[in-house]
């Protein structure tokens, strides 16, 4: 994951994988409340070049919490009762170290 800043983005995470890329970002209004957009970002090839499709989530501070545990209760979902016997981790990020390039199963905005 790679770090980022625009105009009005406070803090930004992005996220690589394969043909797509999510961003991860945190926007201030002009009275400093403060949101979360979530970009997913799709390349694809059209007419001799790249284009990109883009799917925008903007998610308030008071939805954090809903958003985060129904996040949460699917994917352990998908991993306890669909697929219990495959291994998730083949897709973990190996970890470096001083790196924060892994990505945590268990979400959380406290």
């Amino acid at each position: 994951m790679e770090e980022h800043k625009d105009r009005n983005e406070i803090f930004s995470k992005r996220v690589r994988a394969g043909k797509r890329t999510y961003f991860f970002d945190i926007k201030a209004t002009r009275s400093n409340d403060y949101y979360l957009t979530i970009t997913e970002s799709k390349r694809k090839y059209k007419e001799d070049s790249f284009t990109y499709e883009k799917h925008k989530i903007f998610l308030y501070k008071e939805d954090f919490g809903k958003f985060l545990d129904a996040l949460n209760q699917t994917v352990d979902h998908v991993k306890e009762e669909l697929m219990p016997d495959f291994d998730f981790t083949q897709f973990d990020e190996e970890e470096t170290v001083g790196s924060d390039s892994g990505i945590d199963s268990e979400l959380s905005w406290d």
